[in-house]
């Protein structure tokens, strides 16, 4: 395919953008710290859009002293001739929305950025942008301030070979409040950026702390996998699987690990994609096939008797990164969350199965250790399949019943949508949370002890043991491969657990629990943590409640009287039944933590470091991000 000229005709106006510092959140999804660090990914995309379509081989990025950051690359550098609107281009770029090259045809074979949106975006939303340009043998410059009115007009500063685009701005704190740019989640997303594209390099600095980091992987996806099963025990080298059909590419890396879970990330054009789609769907298709038809030709399974798909990825990591033509490229929905180009779904399957077949055939003595994990997953799922069937048929009843007995106290309303389940640390906070809910819409079930560290179990340690059925059955939607969120028997499910080191524990080893088996309602929104207060300041007629140490400072040196008492809750338990809901369980008045995953990658390596059996890895990252002279660490 021929490149085409890339210079001012190939920029092209669909709107204004007046609406943007209005309404910050509908383009930038919020303005807290992910919707600042969103900036810096709308300008990385239009870098990364040169580089993946061969323009450009590093990018830099710095965190300035003075509160801005600055992003360059070595692509094309944007035109810089006068557009048909009488402005220069680079204003039309950096001024107007849906302003961009990705508009004109032939312009981005493949591209992932916002389609122009980006760059107009970020300069509406900071206190001033300035962008120098490198191309046609120039340096040009252009300043804008006050969110996109331009300071000081494109212009000539200097003479280069080089060519590039180098951005730098600051955003508008006082519509990000008590924000600031991460270093640490700006590389996290740097390194996934380099393992996917092989031939660029990344370079960060922090100038505040002197910090320098590069990111560069020869072997691209390869060693993505070995950077997320870094704290696993693998069985196989990583298997690449490379294939082009019908102009779509694509490239899987996979290995299959000692882990009981599965860990599969996907993304088009260097964009994740959280929610999947047709590409996902077409690998798990393909390897699933391959499987069952290597077992088959090999006895391993007899008569009609196959692997279910849950099967044949336990212990599964992969990474699955698509290139698709813009004439291809479809999502579904607003956000490029999920593919739903069909034809991706058949190319990825064919080229899984190839692959995977061939690889099986040559490696013998992996393929039976796999095929043999895989049956003894098939075994337990099976298993379970059979409780549940009772249980919906009424034979398991009693024994649900049993488990629930004493425990659940049950909401009155039938709506499940508007239901909540508290899980409660203890009998103590859990009898005064039964007694003081709403009765039609709060169910409470009091936890006893820890329970179970889901990072090391199998799933038959998790359908033996009570604590985990309790809650299984009491939520009601299965667990696991079979769990379905849309059959929850409540809509939010809230963890209310002690302020403290044990309250903590707690949580993580629930999160560790709903991580792996009941995903879904973390990826819908569904799962929670309760915030109750640390302290009530108690005036005698009312009592005031605060949140953390630093509200508690802050609120004595307003306070003009020290008429007051300071109360300091060692747990849940210590708060009367209507202390409790007012402060904690009120929907009109409590304080909700919404669990949610930012970066599926990160997550999974975090949950495998610090709750898996490897404690070195742990010790490690615990030592580099702990600060144990801060006591706050070790409060919630």
């Amino acid at each position: 395919m021929a490149k085409k000229d890339y210079n001012a005709d190939s920029i092209k106006i669909l709107e204004g953008l007046e609406a943007v510092r209005k309404r910050p959140g509908m383009y930038i999804g919020s303005t807290d710290k992910r919707g600042l660090h969103h900036l810096v990914w709308e300008i990385v995309d239009n870098c990364i859009d040169e580089i993946i379509n061969g323009f450009g081989d590093k990018i830099k990025i710095r965190l300035n002293t003075d509160g801005s950051i600055t992003i360059a690359d070595n692509g094309r550098g944007v035109p810089i001739g006068m557009h048909s609107s009488g402005k220069s281009t680079p204003e039309v770029v950096y001024t107007v929305l849906h302003a961009g090259g990705k508009f004109e045809e032939g312009n981005y074979k493949v591209s992932g950025g916002l389609h122009g949106v980006g760059a107009s975006v970020v300069n509406a939303l900071s206190e001033w942008m300035d962008v120098t340009i490198y191309t046609e043998g120039l340096i040009s410059n252009i300043r804008f301030k006050n969110g996109g009115e331009v300071e000081s007009p494109l212009k000539k500063i200097g003479e280069s070979k080089k060519t590039g685009t180098c951005v730098t701005f600051k955003p508008n704190y006082e519509i990000f409040k008590n924000c600031q740019f991460s270093f640490s989640t700006i590389c996290e997303r740097m390194q996934e950026s380099a393992f996917l594209l092989s031939n660029l390099t990344i370079e960060l600095e922090n100038a505040i702390d002197k910090k320098q980091v590069v990111y560069h992987y020869e072997n691209g996806l390869t060693n993505f996998i070995e950077f997320i099963n870094e704290d696993k025990k693998p069985l196989h080298n990583v298997l690449p699987i490379h294939g082009t059909k019908s102009g779509i590419e694509v490239d899987i890396a996979l290995q299959y690990t000692e882990s009981y879970n599965e860990s599969i990330l996907s993304f088009v054009n260097n964009v994740k994609t959280t929610d999947g789609g047709t590409h996902e769907v077409g690998f798990k298709s393909g390897i699933t096939k391959a499987f069952n038809d290597y077992a088959k030709d090999h006895g391993l399974l007899k008569g009609k008797d196959t692997f279910d798909g849950s099967d044949v990825r336990e212990g599964i990591s992969a990474v699955i990164n698509l290139k698709i033509p813009e004439d291809k490229l479809q999502f579904e929905g607003q956000t490029k969350g999920k593919l739903g180009t069909p034809e991706a779904r058949t190319i990825t399957e064919q080229i899984t199965y190839e692959n995977m077949k061939f690889f099986l055939e040559e490696n013998k003595e992996m393929a039976l250790t796999i095929v043999d994990k895989a049956a003894r997953s098939k075994v337990a799922r099976e298993a379970a399949r059979k409780a549940r069937e009772a249980a919906r048929q009424g034979k398991g009843k009693e024994k649900k019943d049993k488990i629930l007995s004493g425990k659940l106290a049950k909401a009155t309303g039938k709506d499940n949508k508007k239901n909540e389940l508290f899980l409660v640390e203890g009998d103590s906070a859990g009898g005064s949370a039964k007694t003081g809910r709403n009765r039609e819409t709060q169910a409470i079930l009091p936890l006893r002890g820890k329970v179970l560290n889901c990072e090391k179990a199998s799933t038959n340690d998790i359908n033996s043991n009570e604590e985990l059925n309790t809650l299984i059955y009491a939520i009601g939607a299965g667990v696991g491969a079979d769990f379905d969120a849309s059959e929850s028997n409540y809509g939010k499910i809230i963890i209310m657990t002690d302020a403290d080191d044990d309250g903590a524990h707690i949580q993580i080893l629930l999160l560790t629990f709903f991580y792996r088996y009941m995903r879904p309602l973390i990826e819908n929104g569904m799962l929670f943590i309760a915030n109750p207060p640390l302290y009530a300041l108690d005036f005698g007629k009312y009592k005031e409640y605060i949140a953390t140490d630093e509200e508690l400072e802050s609120r004595k040196k307003e306070l003009k009287t020290n008429n007051y008492k300071v109360q300091r809750f060692k747990g849940l338990g210590e708060m009367d039944s209507d202390e409790l809901y007012e402060t904690t369980m009120s929907p009109e008045s409590r304080s909700l933590i919404k669990v949610s995953i930012t970066d599926a990658a990160l997550a999974e390596k975090r949950v495998s470091v610090l709750m898996g059996d490897k404690v070195e890895p742990r010790k490690e990252w615990i030592n580099e991000n702990v600060d144990f002279t801060l006591e706050d660490n070790f409060r919630r």
